[in-house]
């Protein structure tokens, strides 16, 4: 399969053995193919010009976004209003082996070329109709060689495990390493990088995989892979290479105009930097390996899919392909301007409105996503990154390594889960709807003033996967106060109802550093699975006592990816023009207006601050037992 590897791995044109498999009847149904030989396809021309058909209708412009989230691969079709047309999603394969957590390249190709074509089945969508295509996808590191092959991250030799996924801890003490520099690209960061973002990952491989190391050719963001395997063009996102690789994006700043998006060359990499970390091997033929070339996202990419790109994905040759997105990046695009009409109506549209709304992208982790005028630095918070969402706009970005991922590792593990889970597929509901309901009838039967007062007793700190922000602690650890000795399922809906909260009393935590430091917010937009959770979303609005906004579209992430195809379709001149257009806001859901709610929230709180800082003091007590 060498040859195939090189037709997208190469910016070289294809050669014509790789058209063959459009000779033949179907040839025709593909725009694009004007050369073919023999008397088929002569004949076939002579009784379209005698049979004189009418003229074939305009195609349609549909938009096809593919996301690529922890477990699966996800493809949507949305038209030109933004409305959804039809998705589908494929699972990928995972391996977790400790702090390790690996996936493969191919595996997870595969898996969008069978969602993409399950799509445009089911949205009854054929490919010609496909006018731009985007991709989003988790901030996981890919390696691969000169051939385009995978190049194994893994203690284990195998050679398909060739990506670091995003939640993968192993580089704590590489991270903690290249914190103890003095470098300015850090204060870009929240004052330090978390073990999730690139360097130090990079630095393990080298220090623990060193023929890996010298194998790879390229080391790539996943959603930078997936657009370079789709276009043979290695043009990096802003996007990525600015909130996971610390380039430095405002070094941009008098180059952007949107109307005219273009390549540029990476002159954001700090040279320094890398040589202090004890990577200076990767500044090599002008950033070869990491980027030697970065776009805003949208930019179109080389030609459009190349034609073994196009086969694979049942599309037509030369598709427009966007500059790509971090997932949680897509979904802030794909919400971002999902504002209440009137708002927008009677105000106009306010370049600092846009300022006052964080963006809350809800799933196996979440992200917190608001945007600046002007850069704000925030401790413990990633950025500011310039023009790394929205061109022009600084992004301030918070986050919890696990949420989703929480709250079923919450449930999974507790005793009555094969109870809970059985009763739910008897009555054709989630697991979390059941629970829902429970809780429902439990402050019925208890005649609790409201459904929250029922976790008086317990309360839990969520960082079982360390605490991403505002803290930037990836030692943290979860705690839960208040277990007894009860294995009903009446127990387990309490200690699910605490870890929402839990999760809503973090995000408080984030939006109240982030206005401390000069934000304004004071709108959420959510979006992702956990945002279908109609209980999740009460509970942060209650907790932050702000409205929170969800859109018309539940796939916002999708929306987002497919906004970069629009914009790279050259249908919207600017990203921000497409996200007004494709934008639209669903349900406001408001905060309970009884003070008791809030003045019980705020007491729960207080205990959320208190539980990090007894776990400090219980940290120093055993640290100096332990000297």
């Amino acid at each position: 399969m060498s040859g195939a590897r090189r037709a997208w791995s190469d910016n070289t044109p294809l050669s014509p053995q790789h058209y063959r498999h459009r000779r033949g009847a179907s040839a025709f149904s593909d725009r694009g193919v004007s050369s073919f030989s023999g008397h088929g396809a002569s004949a076939s021309l002579e009784m379209a010009a005698t049979s004189a058909p009418e003229p074939a209708a305009p195609l349609r412009s549909v938009f096809l976004g593919v996301d690529v989230g922890t477990g699966s691969a996800r493809a949507g079709l949305f038209d030109e209003d933004g409305k959804l047309l039809g998705s589908a999603s494929s699972p990928i394969q995972i391996w977790k082996d400790g702090d390790c957590i690996e996936q493969s390249s191919t595996d997870i190709w595969h898996a969008i070329c069978a969602a993409v074509k399950a799509a445009c089945s089911l949205a009854n969508v054929a490919g010609e109709e496909v006018a731009g295509l985007g991709f989003a996808a988790t901030c996981s590191l890919v390696a691969v060689d000169a051939d385009g092959s995978p190049v194994t991250v893994s203690l284990s030799g195998d050679t398909r495990r060739n990506i670091i996924v995003w939640m993968d801890h192993r580089a704590v003490k590489q991270a903690e390493k290249i914190n103890s520099s003095s470098s300015p690209v850090l204060q870009y960061c929240g004052g330090s990088l978390s073990p999730e973002m690139q360097p130090p990952k990079l630095l393990w491989v080298k220090e623990n995989l060193q023929e890996s190391w010298t194998m790879a050719f390229r080391w790539m963001d996943l959603s930078d892979w997936l657009a370079y395997r789709a276009t043979g063009d290695d043009t990096r996102s802003l996007c990525t290479t600015v909130c996971k690789w610390t380039y430095l994006g405002h070094a941009h700043m008098q180059q952007i105009d949107e109307k005219d998006s273009r390549n540029m060359e990476a002159c954001g990499w700090d040279d320094e930097f890398w040589e202090e970390i004890g990577l200076g091997d990767l500044i090599d033929g002008h950033h070869a390996k990491i980027g030697r070339s970065v776009a805003f996202p949208g930019h179109p990419l080389g030609s459009g899919l190349t034609p073994y790109a196009a086969k694979e994905l049942g599309l037509r040759v030369g598709t427009p392909v966007g500059t790509s997105l971090i997932d949680a990046h897509a979904g802030g695009v794909g919400v971002m301007e999902s504002v209440a009409v009137p708002d927008s109506e009677s105000k106009g549209y306010d370049k600092e409105a846009i300022c006052h709304r964080l963006v809350l992208v809800c799933g196996t982790s979440t992200c917190h996503m608001a945007v600046s005028r002007s850069k704000l630095f925030i401790p413990g918070v990633w950025g500011p990154f310039w023009s790394a969402m929205v061109p022009e706009y600084w992004l301030t970005e918070g986050g919890q390594s696990a949420t989703g991922a929480l709250l079923d590792y919450i449930i999974e593990n507790h005793v009555a889960s094969p109870r809970l889970a059985n009763r739910a597929a008897s009555q054709n509901i989630s697991v979390f709807e059941l629970l829902n309901k429970i809780l429902k009838s439990m402050m019925q039967d208890l005649k609790s003033p409201f459904l929250a007062a029922l976790t008086e007793d317990i309360h839990v700190l969520p960082d079982f996967h360390g605490n991403r922000s505002p803290i930037a602690d990836p030692k943290a650890k979860g705690v839960v106060c208040g277990l007894t000795l009860d294995t009903s399922e009446k127990q387990l809906a309490l200690l699910y109802l605490a870890t929402v909260q839990s999760i809503a009393y973090g995000t408080r935590h984030i939006v109240d550093h982030c206005n401390a430091h000069g934000h304004q917010i004071d709108t959420l937009l959510a979006c992702g699975g956990l945002a279908k959770n109609p209980l999740y979303v009460q509970e942060h609005a209650d907790i932050l006592g702000c409205p929170i906004v969800l859109p018309r579209e539940s796939e916002s992430v999708l929306l987002g990816a497919a906004i970069l195809g629009a914009v790279a379709s050259k249908k919207y001149s600017s990203l921000s023009d497409a996200m007004k257009a494709l934008n639209a806001a669903g349900q406001v859901i408001h905060p309970a207006e009884d003070p008791k709610v809030k003045k019980y929230h705020d007491a729960k709180y207080r205990i959320f601050r208190e539980l990090y800082e007894q776990q400090l003091s219980y940290r120093s007590i055993m640290a100096q037992a332990l000297a």
